[in-house]
């Protein structure tokens, strides 16, 4: 954040005549209006006020918690005498009024002011401003801080292939140094705890110890700060107004106190998940003591080496390669020697856990459901029949029993029969007329598809792919280029298919589509096949594992393939083990068949390559996270039956203009004025090629 400071000394960022710290929401409105307006020199500076009143917002809340947990502290026991009551909304008052004051004697207006929709929080948090700010520098020829933009985007956003080509064209450019590409919002526990893994795995023990002791201070740090980020209004968009309100005690230990715990314990992903990844490190925290100890005992002080091996032991009390250590420690330092936890460690699982215990207590009476981010937490804090919920679902999973809702599909293969888990084989989901219609559809729009383009394969040089998504489709046949029933089949063709794996695989919940691409491959050269892969992690064969990092689909779920010919030669799937060499099941491709499977670890497969013929499908990636669901929007006059369809891809991987913000800055804010002019933000910007 220091250097996004440094960046961002604008005194314009507050209005002049009194301080105050203007709404990032609003100044965020007003510069993307100015980028669409054209005017870069307003556009840059009103989105770099917003990003700066961000920051301010942010270190506003922090400060003002530290300083009222001082001032309003819950410390004490009320009097004997008194009711518990009267003791306990003492003090919740107090809080309240040291936090409105300091909030707002901070930011110059009442902290309501401050209130952004979670849309535009999760632009700020994805860093979506930095998206238009390199676009807007760039036209202003301020190369370095257009590289800087697009940089600091990019980290948080390593999936968009549209920024990596701009990334790439900035490296090419002259003029463009290496130091340019530095990360504005960089994260001061990551960049240290980086060095400290670079310096503990060349042996570099002093210089690690040194890295990350500082990583382990400035991940603590930023974990206050998440908290205290946390204490703010309640969040419940999806709720009716109509609904039956709670009590004062339900609505206090039920809704925003719960939630608030709840928040507070996710912090512990977000410090330890790097920008721009899904999955959080494990065990963050309790691994830098684990690394700690190792380092100093390596440079020769047992005493701190023993410090950390305690404190370890907080989290996992009978682990045993740490607790020979701590016997090793104890017998250099001699018996004498106390040796203890550090005493912010200790203050951490002990909050920790008193906040685990509160947020069990409430699923399992008042219900609701907790995530528990932790390894660590002791099986004994779990309610019993919270365990047995969690078994009985994982059965669940583990063993589809869901009814089809379609009549006359028949189950070809299960999981038992193609040695696996989460798979399944469905026949007779199309008609022979239906495939030959969607084939049809793959000759007409052959050469005007789009997807890979007609270029070799990327999975093999030896294939040639083509494809076309529904949004193609769709604007094929509004051009008149294929014919509307056919465009339209795709797409029911497409929700068929998720009706089934949805109700086979997750009855109950609902599954998203991440991707639909109707493919059509060819042989090449000679013959090979595409690599075993998974769909949603990154397979590593030797070391059996499969990270689930970008630039893997990390979101994707379940993945689904719809034939729809075998009049060709090859070109059938196949699952392997972890080793990928291992071959479980194979599945030949035939009109109608759909073969399904979860997108991790557990499902490695690959595709034969076609050595004759052409071989047409639907390739389908469905997930559970609304967020990376497709959405399309045909215009409805131009279609002829008046329908309206919703499902398309919403981001920009195939969008082929460089240099523009993704999908365009949904700004629905709580106020709907702007700055300057107070007129209604804009619902959907669209941007456009702006190299």
């Amino acid at each position: 954040m220091a250097s996004l400071v440094c960046l961002l000394l604008l005194p314009a960022a507050t209005s002049s005549a009194s301080g105050r710290l203007v709404p990032y929401d609003l100044l965020y409105a007003d510069g993307v209006r100015a980028y669409f307006a054209r005017d870069w020199g307003r556009a840059a500076e009103l989105l770099q006020r917003a990003l700066y009143s961000y920051a301010g917002l942010r270190a506003a809340r922090r400060a003002c918690r530290d300083a009222c947990l001082r001032e309003a502290a819950f410390l004490g026991e009320p009097p004997a005498a008194g009711p518990w009551e009267a003791a306990l909304f003492d003090r919740v008052l107090q809080r309240a009024d040291c936090l409105q004051h300091c909030l707002g004697s901070r930011l110059g207006v009442a902290p309501s002011a401050h209130r952004a929709s979670l849309v535009i929080q999760r632009d700020f948090e994805r860093r979506e401003p930095y998206n238009y700010l390199q676009v807007a520098f760039f036209q202003l020829k301020k190369l370095d801080q257009a590289v800087s933009a697009a940089h600091t985007f990019f980290v948080a956003n390593p999936q968009h292939l549209q920024m990596r080509e701009d990334i790439e064209k900035y490296r090419r450019m002259s003029g463009v140094k290496s130091d340019n590409f530095r990360d504005l919002e960089a994260a001061p526990h990551w960049e240290a705890y980086e060095a400290g893994m670079q310096h503990y795995n060349a042996d570099e023990y002093l210089q690690a110890v040194d890295r990350l002791e500082e990583s382990l201070r400035e991940a603590l740090s930023a974990l206050e700060e998440c908290r205290a980020l946390c204490e703010g209004p309640l969040e419940d968009e999806e709720k009716e107004e109509e609904d039956l309100q709670p009590g004062l005690y339900e609505a206090i230990a039920g809704t925003h106190y719960i939630q608030v715990l709840k928040c507070r314990q996710q912090c512990v992903l977000e410090i330890a998940t790097k920008p721009g990844w899904i999955s959080a490190t494990e065990d963050f925290i309790p691994s830098h003591l684990d690394l700690l100890q190792f380092a100093y005992d390596q440079v020769g002080n047992q005493a701190l080496a023993a410090e950390c091996a305690a404190s370890y032991l907080l989290f996992y009390p009978t682990d045993e390669p740490v607790l020979e250590k701590m016997k090793q420690y104890r017998a250099e330092l001699g018996e004498d020697t106390a040796v203890t936890a550090r005493e912010n460690i200790r203050h951490y699982v002990q909050r920790s856990l008193m906040e685990k215990k509160l947020i069990y207590y409430a699923t399992e009476h008042l219900g609701g459901t907790f995530n528990d981010p932790d390894l660590w937490t002791p099986d004994e804090l779990i309610p019993e029949n919270l365990k047995q919920k969690y078994s009985l679902l994982t059965s669940v999973l583990t063993s589809p029993t869901g009814s089809l809702p379609f009549e006359g599909i028949t189950v070809t293969m299960d999981s038992q029969q193609m040695n696996g888990t989460q798979r399944v084989v469905f026949d007779r989901v199309l008609t022979e007329s239906e495939c030959k219609d969607l084939l049809r559809l793959t000759k007409a729009a052959r050469g005007t598809g789009d997807g890979y383009r007609a270029r070799r394969s990327p999975h093999t040089p030896h294939e040639r792919f083509e494809g076309l998504t529904v949004l193609k489709a769709m604007q094929l046949a509004q051009n008149g280029d294929v014919d509307w029933r056919d465009a339209k089949l795709l797409l029911q063709a497409s929700e068929k298919s998720r009706k089934i794996i949805e109700s086979y695989f997750t009855p109950g919940k609902k599954l998203y589509f991440s991707f639909t691409h109707l493919v059509f491959s060819s042989p090449g050269e000679p013959f090979s096949y595409h690599p075993v892969h998974a769909d949603n992690c990154l397979l590593d064969p030797e070391g059996k594992e499969c990270w689930k990092e970008p630039p893997a689909y990390v979101y994707r779920d379940y993945s689904g393939i719809l034939y729809l010919n075998d009049d060709f030669q090859g070109g059938s799937l196949f699952f392997t083990e972890m080793d990928t060499v291992t071959v479980t099941a194979n599945v030949h491709p035939k009109c109608g068949r759909l073969v399904a499977f979860s997108s991790g670890k557990e499902n490695p497969h690959g595709v034969r390559a076609v050595s004759q013929g052409r071989r047409c499908a639907v390739a389908l990636w469905y997930t559970h996270s609304a967020e990376h669901a497709e959405q399309v929007k045909a215009a409805e006059e131009n279609q002829p039956d008046g329908e309206e369809y919703q499902r398309a891809d919403h981001n920009s991987r195939s969008s082929p203009e460089p240099l523009v913000p993704s999908g365009g800055a949904r700004l629905t804010s709580q106020r709907h004025k702007s700055v300057s002019e107070r007129t209604q933000h804009p619902k959907e910007l669209r941007a456009r090629d702006e190299f």
